[in-house]
């Protein structure tokens, strides 16, 4: 996702990284070229006129919005809930990391508090690598020790791996208490809403929109944009390319960020920011443990994906 500071309201229109005008201007081209076409034909096509008037385009549209508006708000709920998730695990987060430093053992009664902590930091990075089907080692690397990295870089669910492991050591700190069933449910409470938060995001991943529903919306979309030159021309004359052009350009625009969107966990940039959400975390954590806190990812006008 693009990350960016606020804007004035000119500077708006000129925006050009976060747009989705770069991946439809080769189909806007294609809609100029067959509106120029319809202007110099006069609407005919190998002689014969093309019977097109404007009343069947409002009737069309009424088609189209109803699709659009469906896709879009279907899209957009998917990246809500989304983002909801990743807020729930930065709660979860910080309420399991002040619960371990207030209220377990110091690291000399047996209790490895850092590494506690390492983990659940190395948790987020992988979750986020598994939602993005990237390689986690690097991230692994950097905040595990090197056996339990290699080992775990094997694994398939490497976030629920860390998950087991965290509640092993909670698990084993309770008992060395004697007395601390009370607080191990407290203390499991906060894992298994992480648990939670990774089966949502696995949902949300593996479960797409249905095809049909892009296959429909598309091939109308297409199709009212090709043929409205040929229906507008007669009116319009001249003026047909640019108000076809135009027209295409919100249709076009709208299916492109309803596909962006209802892959909150991809790469493109209107998905999630992903990297930004995962420091703010570490971040966060370190503060409570009173580690050196790394730098924030600062708003800038490119793609936070690396």
């Amino acid at each position: 996702m693009i990350i960016r500071p606020h804007t004035n309201w000119l500077r708006m229109l000129f925006v050009w990284n976060g747009s989705v005008l770069k991946t439809i201007v080769p189909q806007l081209l294609v809609i100029l070229v067959i509106s120029v076409v319809a202007v110099v034909t006069r609407g005919h096509i190998f002689g014969a006129r093309v019977p097109l008037d404007t009343v069947p385009f409002p009737l069309m549209g009424v088609s189209l919005a109803i699709f659009l508006a469906f896709r879009n708000n279907a899209a957009y709920a998917r990246y809500v809930e989304a983002r909801q998730i990743w807020g729930r695990i930065l709660i979860a987060a910080r309420a399991l990391t002040s619960q371990v430093v207030n209220y377990l053992p110091q690291d000399g009664d047996g209790f490895e508090r850092k590494l506690f902590v390492q983990r659940l930091i190395a948790f987020v990075y992988a979750l986020t690598h598994q939602l993005r089907k990237t390689d986690p080692a690097a991230d692994l690397a950097r905040y595990l020790p090197p056996e339990e990295a290699r080992e775990l870089s094997g694994m398939h669910y490497i976030p629920v791996a860390l998950l087991d492991r965290l509640r092993l050591m909670l698990a084993r700190a309770g008992r060395k208490r004697g007395d601390g069933e009370p607080l191990l449910w407290l203390l499991d409470a906060q894992v298994s809403e992480l648990a939670a938060a990774v089966g949502g995001c696995e949902r949300i991943s593996g479960t797409p929109i249905p095809f049909a529903y892009g296959v429909l919306l598309h091939r109308t979309v297409y199709l009212y944009c090709f043929l409205l030159p040929f229906g507008l021309v007669a009116d319009l004359g001249a003026a047909t390319p640019l108000v076809c052009v135009f027209v295409a350009y919100t249709l076009l625009a709208l299916e492109a960020i309803a596909q962006e969107i209802a892959e909150p966990f991809g790469t493109d940039p209107n998905c999630l920011a992903l990297n930004a959400m995962t420091r703010n975390i570490e971040r966060s954590l370190r503060e409570q443990c009173g580690d050196p806190v790394p730098d924030a990812l600062q708003p800038c006008d490119r793609y936070n994906i690396s």
